[in-house]
């Protein structure tokens, strides 16, 4: 009996239950990398904030994930986690949204593609919206224009600064003209952001793509960018099309952005939290004035008034 042989009668003479139970033991003990193949201990990928130890691959991160990583332990409050997305179009492809937008749900534990709550960030308060890309795509449906107008009305209130972090591929076609509506309502909860001399930080990841892209991610007042990160609106095979160009290698990668002035910085994840709170620090608001109401003119106050030299 040759020995892989032997192997194969060791495995099928074993239980089910202690093959299930070794595959439990085995799985996410390791990951391995996209870009280069190298093959790392989960635990010390995520004390790297799932950056690639070996070649700085910056692997998807979730959204709970993110928010562990960038807002100080128990200080993180969410917001309008009751704000559930509805199938208003009875819209249905290979399978019903509303079919898919259970199965996401109970796949994912989130209600939908962002996440959005204030908390510390290194002792400095903010609003943070975070966005999934587990959840179809990260696509931006009512719920998240609806949770992110919220956070940006919220933030103006009580005047503090936002960080917005996007993943997404774009509108949600699922609900049709009532996903593209989401790109004016936040970029007019933004303008009031503004208008109320509030910093807005957008960080773009890798992917950044259609409506989010051409709405909230790039209205920043500093635009930052994870590497290597793919931004862009429409498809590259849909621009070489429509141009009939060939383009860069690098096109639509936030080094190429930065080259050509849409993007201010690109900052590797493991100085991401660091950078926004130098950030946050350098662009504090000043404090409101209280208003001067005068003071009612008294006869007293009149004669205090007149010059000496009149009777």
């Amino acid at each position: 009996m040759s020995l892989f042989d032997w192997f194969a009668n060791r495995q099928k003479s074993e239980p089910a239950n202690q093959k299930q139970r070794e595959r439990e033991i085995a799985d996410g003990l390791w990951t391995k990398c996209p870009a280069c193949g190298v093959v790392a201990y989960t635990k010390d990928l995520k004390a790297n904030q799932l950056v690639c130890l070996d070649c700085g691959h910056h692997l998807r991160v979730n959204s709970d994930e993110r928010i562990r990583q960038l807002i100080d332990p128990n200080t993180w409050i969410a917001l309008d986690e009751h704000l559930l997305p509805t199938d208003p179009l009875q819209f249905c492809d290979r399978k019903s949204y509303k079919d898919r937008l259970q199965e996401t749900q109970k796949k994912t534990r989130l209600t939908d593609s962002v996440q959005t709550g204030t908390g510390q960030l290194d002792g400095l308060p903010i609003a943070l919206g975070v966005m999934d890309f587990r959840f179809m795509g990260g696509s931006m449906g009512s719920v998240v224009g609806e949770k992110l107008t919220r956070l940006l009305e919220h933030a103006t209130l009580r005047r503090l600064p936002v960080v917005i972090v996007c993943a997404s591929g774009g509108a949600r076609m699922q609900e049709g003209m009532l996903s593209l509506m989401q790109m004016a309502k936040i970029s007019g909860a933004l303008e009031r952001h503004r208008q109320a001399k509030l910093l807005y930080i957008p960080v773009l990841t890798h992917p950044t793509t259609g409506g989010v892209t051409a709405s909230f991610a790039m209205l920043g007042d500093i635009i930052l960018a994870e590497p290597k990160a793919m931004i862009a609106f429409a498809g590259r095979r849909v621009i070489e099309q429509t141009l009939r160009e060939k383009l860069p290698d690098d096109f639509q990668t936030s080094e190429y952005l930065l080259n050509h002035g849409f993007v201010d910085a690109i900052v590797p994840r493991t100085q991401l939290k660091k950078t926004l709170a130098q950030l946050i620090q350098l662009h504090q608001p000043l404090p409101v004035a209280p208003s001067v109401v005068p003071l009612p003119e008294t006869s007293a106050r009149r004669q205090e008034a007149k010059p000496p030299y009149v009777s």
